[in-house]
């Protein structure tokens, strides 16, 4: 297996780098007040770039990556900028909405929804989440047939880029008998269709230019153009889309632990004590290199979670599960030892390692919490 990124990957990234450091320099975000501050300038700057379409066809206005190029484009923008919170909703917008419309849409939704998706005018939320819970068994959400249509009701919650999306794929249950077996059925439409109710942003621990928040569906009324797949095959669509997010959403991680190794060196390599820099002393050196073992594994764990999808997609779920977890922790034991090493100057707000470790709490439970990924880990083992 060969998990290497060619020449062309290696100059994506560099791209995607010198756009972001020239381009989003200037992003901001009140973290003081915890204001929830999402740009649109900022989307559409990406926009121009097609970083919004990085998966989608070049037919459809996109970049057309293949899911390595896409890790290397998400891992230069975290290597270039430290709002993690578009990264984020960037990723959302990527992987669990534009995958699966590029996999299961039909030409016609493809020709509706991926051109603006992809060129920063419009943006996507995934709803699946639910006030009860997200697992299938707890789906409230129904979509009743009328007509040559359907009926969805229901309330979605905790969702991502909601407050201020245009697009949303919905997972609805169409046959409550069959439930997760042929039961249930995704759904793509403009949230601006009748009946859909916007909820207001959510105050969150970190990741705060990721705006989450909640839509309620109110008898809206569709057409059968709005199925994305099979009727009853929601849940293949969801799984595809999952599989596509857990591998591919610590590539944003990766960049950002690179960043915070290096800026972490750099400090102890400035800092002085009793005459000599802190670098020298082995409580610092082996945490800054614990800190480089865990970068190197889990870059080559999202490389390779990257590489099966593109190589072998029937063996995907597995890496992502694994990639997931350990990229999720890993981050988060990164920013703390940033912290830690940087002592008084790394607790100030000012620091921004605040911000750090709030943003990197929340990749240990989106896109599936750790412990769920861990018992879909076990049952693959025949645990």
């Amino acid at each position: 297996m060969d998990v290497a990124p060619t020449k062309e990957h290696k100059q994506l990234q560099k791209e995607i780098v010198a756009f972001a450091k020239q381009q989003l320099k200037d992003a901001s975000f009140a973290e003081r007040d915890r204001g929830h501050v999402f740009s649109r300038a900022l989307w559409q700057a990406c926009g121009a770039q097609r970083i919004p379409g990085l998966v989608v066809p070049e037919a459809y206005g996109g970049k057309g990556y293949d899911a390595l190029g896409t890790a290397m484009a998400l891992e230069g923008l975290g290597l270039a900028i430290e709002d993690q919170g578009l990264l984020m909703a960037l990723s959302t917008h990527l992987l669990s909405c534009q995958v699966p419309l590029v996999a299961f849409g039909t030409e016609a939704q493809k020709q509706r929804f991926l051109p603006g998706l992809s060129d920063g005018s419009r943006i996507a939320t995934s709803a699946m989440a639910e006030p009860v819970g997200s697992s299938w068994s707890d789906l409230a959400t129904t979509a009743v047939a009328d007509g040559d249509g359907y009926v969805i009701t229901g309330e979605k919650t905790l969702l991502t880029n909601a407050p201020v999306a245009d697009v949303v794929i919905v997972y609805a249950v169409t046959d409550a008998e069959k439930g997760a077996e042929g039961g249930i059925t995704a759904f793509v439409l403009d949230v601006e269709t009748a009946g859909i109710q916007r909820g207001p942003a959510m105050d969150t621990m970190g990741l705060h230019t990721a705006e989450v928040g909640s839509l309620v569906f109110d008898n809206v009324r569709v057409d059968a153009g709005a199925v994305l797949g099979q009727v009853g095959g929601g849940v293949a669509v969801f799984d595809h889309a999952m599989t596509w997010e857990r591998s591919l959403l610590s590539a944003g991680q990766v960049g950002q632990m690179q960043t915070m190794l290096d800026q972490t060196i750099a400090y102890a390599r400035a800092r002085k004590a009793d005459g000599k820099a802190i670098s020298k002393y082995q409580s610092v050196s082996h945490k800054i290199t614990d800190m480089k073992m865990r970068v190197e594994a889990a870059r080559l764990l999202t490389y390779r979670a990257a590489w099966t999808l593109d190589q072998r997609p029937k063996e995907a779920a597995l890496s992502a599960s694994v990639n997931k977890v350990f990229v999720s922790e890993a981050y988060v034991k990164a920013s703390l030892d940033a912290v830690q090493i940087m002592g008084g100057k790394g607790y100030l707000a000012a620091s921004n390692m605040e911000r750090l470790v709030r943003d990197s709490i929340g990749g240990t439970f989106y896109s599936g919490s750790n412990d769920v990924q861990r018992s879909a880990i076990a049952a693959e083992l025949g645990l």
